[in-house]
């Protein structure tokens, strides 16, 4: 399976573009999908400019049907894919007292919509080929509780690490592996959207080394897990939190 077929969620900007440039790099043929169609468009343009290696694909994360959509539309170009990075999310900071339902219902139904449907969909796919690896993209948040973020986005990456046990235990036996990267403060323009001025200081000051996350190396991650060999490694979350989380 080595080269292979690679969807990844988000994919139009900040992490999610980090993973498709280095699993493009790598050798994948990459379907880049956002709610962005545009931008994904142009990032694929410039990843492979005759579409022969990277194509874009509008996907609302929300809905189970445009991860059916976009499983058939990578068919019809390239095949079944063998790997999908679930990377695409809501991030928001919110007073916990004070968040209302409408708002609370809004980030965590689309962040484990987002995880539930990529697995259960693109996971059937790739159990009928007998191959394939899944990367959810969890948070720190979802394991101590939040540092900088909403009550509603921890909630939500909490239930992510759970949706990934789950499609392990499902799927492992189908020669398909579903792993998560937790990732802590990272050098993003989400996090620095999300996080006012005046508190980063703060907040990369209460972090163990000292300093934010690369995302290059959580691509490097994906990487990793993606392998063909990766095949002992499932139902597993990859902490890269700086310290902030020890176990």
């Amino acid at each position: 399976m080595s080269g292979g077929i690679a969807v990844v969620t988000g994919a139009a900007g900040g992490m999610g573009a980090f993973i498709a440039r280095r699993l493009h790099a790598d050798g994948r043929r990459v379907l880049l999908t956002d709610i962005d169609a545009d931008a994904a468009e142009a990032l694929a343009r410039e990843l492979s400019a005759d579409g022969s290696t990277a194509k874009a694909s509008r996907l609302d994360v929300s809905s189970r049907d445009d991860f059916a959509a976009s499983l058939a539309e990578c068919q019809r170009h390239w095949g079944t894919p063998t790997i999908l990075v679930n990377n695409a999310a809501v991030t928001q900071a919110a007073d916990l007292m004070t968040l209302g339902a409408d708002e609370f219902n809004r980030v965590l139904t689309t962040n484990v919509d987002s995880a539930f449907f990529g697995c259960q969909v693109f996971g059937a796919a790739m159990a009928e080929q007998g191959f394939g690896r899944i990367v959810n993209m969890a948070s720190l948040a979802g394991q101590n509780g939040g540092t900088a973020t909403g009550g509603h986005y921890a909630t939500s990456k909490g239930a992510i690490l759970t949706v990934t046990k789950i499609f392990a235990r499902e799927l492992a036996s189908k020669g398909v592996t579903v792993n998560a990267i937790a990732p802590g403060p990272h050098d993003l323009p989400v996090v620095r959207a999300t996080v006012p001025a005046d508190k980063l200081d703060a907040v990369v000051a209460g972090i163990p080394v000292g300093r934010m996350g690369s995302a290059s190396f959580i691509a490097d991650m994906v990487a990793l897990l993606a392998a063909d060999d990766a095949f002992f490694v499932t139902g597993a979350c990859w902490d890269v939190n700086g310290g902030l989380y020890v176990r």
